[in-house]
């Protein structure tokens, strides 16, 4: 079943030849087949970097002349000429045949340069107008773990819609990371509290990725092979079991669906139905998909007693009024955050919550922000426990997450802020109280409420009334309104805060219409409530009935009773704000990051209601701007990869990798090969590389790195061959880890396919490709992309992230399936995410980007990015060694600056870093992939005057650190070793270190004019991990930092 690459490059001359018809006919994900036409507002010229300031001959005078290339390039046509002549080019053509090579190269064609037209900001606005337009916006309470929410105006602008936030990167460097790290902890101390559990995570992606994450940990917390068997119960939700079965297959769990409730009693299927020595976790839903309420407690404590786990999805809101799992005997709980002021957006993105007991912290997946100190002594927040993560165990890993969901975690825990307890208290009061009306009528219309107990969530037997479930949906679409079908008998009403009395009024008389009784009046509804004696006085101490009322207090720590008014939410949110460095501060040259510009232009659509509201399971037609984008973006994202179909489900560059591999797993298992198992990857590949190969199931087989920085053919040719009766993948970047383009990776992936593998291409370099090259010029068979790199997705401090996958042809039946919404191949794999299409509302991001940029743009961001990073090498490369060049000397969109030479003097790479902060920027990529290895990575959007003085700082540390060997600093005291320097340090009264402190806090003149201080001084891991601490406690007693 040997698989030639020309399979792949057929594939390609297909789609090249869909795009010389003008009309791409692909395999979509989101549908069996689509045709995408292209369109244009404007007949857009060809975009180039060193033209983009002048009008183009022959244009029309109606057409735009305010391009976004312009806009989002940094450098000007000037600067960038006079980069070219540094570097001894005359033109990008001359500088890109010496910097890509000519095997790797594509042809420029005329059809290539026409596949996507590029709009203006104006005229992609008024194309968003239109698709929103096309979006009909009713009103959902289908539940399923997705609900409306009201997300306070203050959080919205300063927050969500704040580039200060939206652009800080994963906080890695904690010194200038001080404020979303607090951020974060006030989210883990939240979820801590609302769970009653110990340890919570700084997030994760979404309930049923958060579900599969539960599955594994308890996977590998027992100790007894035999254990296999994951229980779930009936009533989870079914995007969460899809989502587990497919994690499942990689480890060999068997995964278990079956009713968890006998005579109304919680407990563990008969021993018919499985062994219960073999089960190593239970999952439940707290409430239920049903909004049933269910004493899980004997259940807890059944599962203890033979040894397993139990794991709780449940809902922040209504914990607040419910018995939280850690009372009755939870060992995990997740769930969604969303309703906790953050949008169901199409399915996300929403940060998902994982709290665990003391027992397992160690276990737990995800970031996990903790206390520690500086070297002055002062408390300092860090990411704790970081030898869980995948960058480091690798295919020891069990879990491939890296990026979670930062910026959202952060609204819902601003969100709890700024409500406080009583305020959560009371909009979970008002929701349930408005169930309980609603059950009252329902029930006076001759329905059956099937679920006695409930926080939301009701279902209703509408046979009971002699009336079908159609009918009911039938006059609820009539309204403007989404239930959820159940059955033909049953159909779902979940309400949130959002519901407002009219709401609920609708909601009823549209089952009074379908029972044939009288409608209700507002009148009506108050009379109920006054029968059941409903008050808005007193909503603090309603109570859930049934013995599910939580009498245990939560959110006590002062920060969520101290903010409230909007000014002090401001103020708060803006002082967390100003400790952190983002964009809007400086270049943030981190290697294999791509930290590049966030354009307003193509953020401004998130915050519309129409992108923003829909819940993923509405009926496709209500959606249909939205699933318009989608398909452009899918048809893009195809024309720039070379793949004719594409998913975008995943909803990270990890969740990407265990996509891919899990397809190509699907199509060796479907074509006889369930043998092929093992997974080429060369030792320099991102640390998520080998940690999804195995969680695909695969074994992984290192390759060895040659000593330019390029994978070893011979290595590979003799490690293909050795297994290749197993050989089932490779997993390659290109352009590779170390900074350069690998000339030979054609010939590489024909070894693979030689040997019967498929060839997986890791596309967090896609950066270096675009416009350029593609995987399937290269002769790949699957790439995943990371659209918050590559497509200006902000990282939001570590989240949101998109990863989707591009497939050749023999790939497509396999891409990922929904169970709720249909999508994916015909022979789909599960669910990679719990939603459809991942994390849809960002995806207008990346979509506007490529719609503006158009295929020419996008080309030219390219190359300046490559100019850019050539450039810094160049400048520093007298005082610092550039560990690998290409061919002719060039690197590819980052440079690898080793500092071995510099061990001698005592200084590391953290050394380096932390003086670059005094200079005012964040650190490049540290210790990777080279433990010596300074990652610099330059984007497109950066001014030229900023890539100056990124090299003036690079220099005067040079310079700093030859004082070292001159003995005019002392290796234990100097520069480097004492940064970052603090405003309190340089302040202090006593200053005894052997330099100034005009050097400590000025060492370069443009500092006195500009200049963002580190809040903390440089922090002790150490003793973080050893004393651990992820909980805010006394907040305040860390607000002074």
């Amino acid at each position: 079943m040997m698989l030639a690459r020309s399979q792949a490059l057929r594939s390609g001359a297909r789609f090249q030849t869909a795009l010389r018809a003008g009309t791409g006919s692909l395999r979509l994900a989101g549908a069996p087949t689509a045709t995408v036409r292209y369109y244009a507002l404007a007949q857009s010229a060809r975009q180039d970097a060193l033209q983009m300031d002048t009008p183009q001959a022959g244009s029309s005078v109606f057409q735009a002349q305010d391009t976004f290339l312009r806009r989002h390039v940094g450098p000007r046509p000037e600067q960038l000429e006079k980069i070219l002549k540094t570097l001894g080019y005359s033109s990008f053509e001359a500088f890109v045949r010496e910097t890509v090579p000519e095997e790797v190269r594509y042809q420029q064609t005329e059809e290539l340069a026409n596949s996507i037209p590029a709009l203006s900001e104006d005229e992609l606005a008024r194309r968003v107008e239109q698709l929103a337009k096309d979006i009909q916006l009713y009103r959902s309470y289908i539940g399923m773990g997705y609900h409306g929410t009201i997300v306070p105006a203050v959080i919205m602008r300063n927050l969500l819609e704040n580039p200060g936030w939206y652009t800080s990167y994963t906080p890695y460097q904690p010194e200038i990371a001080q404020g979303r790290l607090e951020s974060l902890l006030n989210f883990q101390t939240m979820v801590k509290s609302l769970t009653s559990l110990d340890l919570a995570n700084a997030s994760l992606l979404d309930e049923g990725t958060a579900a599969g994450e539960a599955m594994i940990l308890a996977l590998g917390n027992t100790k007894d092979k035999k254990k296999r068997v994951f229980l779930v119960d009936e009533h989870v939700a079914p995007q969460t079991v899809s989502v587990v079965r497919g994690r499942a297959k990689g480890f060999g769990v068997e995964v278990i669906q079956t009713s968890l409730v006998k005579d109304q009693k919680a407990c563990m299927p008969s021993a018919s139905v499985v062994d219960p020595s073999r089960v190593m976790g239970v999952l439940v839903q707290y409430p239920n998909l049903d909004g049933a309420l269910v004493d899980w407690a004997p259940l807890a404590k059944e599962a203890k007693a033979h040894g397993a786990l139990t794991i709780a999805a449940t809902d922040l809101l209504a914990l607040t009024m419910i018995k939280p799992p850690g009372e009755w005997g939870a060992d995990i709980a997740l769930g969604n955050a969303g309703r906790f002021g953050v949008p169901p957006g199409y399915g996300g993105p929403q940060a998902a919550f994982f709290a665990v007991t003391d027992a397992l912290k160690r276990r737990m997946p995800g970031r996990l922000i903790g206390v520690s100190k500086d070297t002055t002594g002062r408390p300092a927040y860090r990411l704790a426990l970081q030898t869980r993560e995948q960058h480091i165990r690798r295919e020891k890993a069990t879990s491939n997450i890296c990026t979670a969901q930062a910026l959202l975690a952060n609204m819902s825990a601003m969100y709890a802020v700024y409500h406080g307890p009583k305020g959560l208290r009371r909009i979970a009061a008002k929701v349930h109280s408005e169930t309980l009306v609603l059950k009252s009528l329902l029930e006076q219309f001759g329905y059956k409420i099937q679920n006695d107990s409930f926080f939301d969530t009701l279902t209703v037997q509408t046979a009971a009334a002699q009336v079908k479930a159609s009918e009911v949906m039938k006059i609820a679409l009539d309204a403007k309104m989404n239930l959820r079908s159940v059955d033909k008998d049953s159909v779902g009403v979940t309400l949130d805060e959002t519901v407002t009395q009219e709401d609920l009024l609708a909601i009823i008389n549209v089952f009074a219409r379908a029972a044939k009784q009288p409608e209700q009046s507002i009148e009506d509804l108050k009379k109920v409530a006054e029968k059941h004696g409903l008050h808005a006085g007193e909503l603090d101490t309603l109570k859930i009935q049934g013995g599910f009322a939580r009498e245990s207090d939560y959110l006590t720590q002062p920060v969520f009773h101290k903010h409230h008014s909007e000014t002090a939410m401001m103020r708060y949110m803006s002082g967390l704000q100003n400790k952190d460095l983002s964009l809007v501060h400086a270049m943030i040259p981190l290697g294999s990051c791509t930290m590049k510009l966030n354009s307003a232009s193509s953020m401004m659509p998130l915050s519309k209601p129409e992108f923003n509201g829909l819940h993923p399971f509405a009926p496709v037609e209500q959606a249909k701007g939205l699933q318009t984008l989608i398909k452009e973006l899918e048809h893009d994202l195809g024309v720039l990869t070379g793949f004719p179909a594409v998913s975008l489900q995943p909803n990270s560059g990890a969740q990407g990798e265990f996509a891919g591999l899990s397809v190509i797993r699907a199509y060796l298992d479907a074509n006889g090969q369930q043998h092929r198992k093992v997974c080429l990857i060369p030792t320099s590949a991102h640390g998520t590389n080998p940690a999804s190969a195995v969680m695909a199931g695969m074994t992984v087989v290192p390759v060895k790195t040659l000593n330019d920085g390029t994978v070893d053919l011979e290595d590979l040719q003799a490690k293909a061959e050795k297994h290749q009766n197993e050989l089932a993948a490779t997993m390659i970047t290109e352009p590779g880890t170390t900074g350069i383009y690998f000339a030979n990776i054609s010939k590489a992936f024909d070894i693979v396919h030689k040997y019967g593998g498929q060839v997986y291409m890791d596309g967090a370099n896609f950066q270096a490709q675009v416009g350029l090259t593609n995987p399937v010029q290269m002769g790949a068979d699957v790439t995943h992309l990371n659209l918050h790199k590559t497509f200006s997705i902000p990282h939001g401090g570590g989240g949101p992230g998109v990863g989707p996958i591009g497939v050749a042809a023999h790939l497509a039946p396999f891409l990922p399936s929904n169970p709720v919404v249909s999508s994916g191949g015909a022979q789909a794999i599960e669910a990679i995410s719990a939603a459809p299409w991942g994390s849809a509302s960002i995806l207008t991001i990346a979509w506007a980007y490529i719609k503006m940029l158009g295929f020419t743009g996008l080309r030219s961001s390219t190359e300046v990015a490559l100019l850019n990073a050539n450039y810094v090498a160049e400048k520093i490369k007298h005082k610092y060694k550039v560990k690998y060049v290409g061919k002719y000397g060039n690197v590819a969109h980052e440079l690898l600056v080793d500092v071995a030479e510099f061990q001698p003097l005592g200084l590391t790479v953290m050394d380096f870093a932390k003086r670059l902060m005094d200079y005012g920027f964040h650190p490049p990529t540290c210790s990777w992939p080279i433990s010596t290895g300074l990652l610099i990575e330059i984007t497109e959007s950066e001014p030229f005057e900023e890539i100056e003085r990124l090299i003036e700082a690079m220099l005067s540390i040079a310079d700093e650190a030859q004082e070292i060997r001159d003995g005019k600093q002392s290796k234990e005291v100097n520069l480097l070793k004492m940064a970052p320097h603090t405003i309190e340090t340089i302040a202090q009264e006593n200053w005894d270190r052997p330099y100034s402190r005009e050097r400590a806090a000025y060492p370069v003149a443009g500092l006195r004019r500009n200049k963002f201080w580190p809040s903390v001084s440089r922090i002790d891991d150490a003793f973080g991990d050893r004393n651990l601490v992820c909980e805010c406690g006394d907040v305040e007693e860390y607000a002074g930092l």
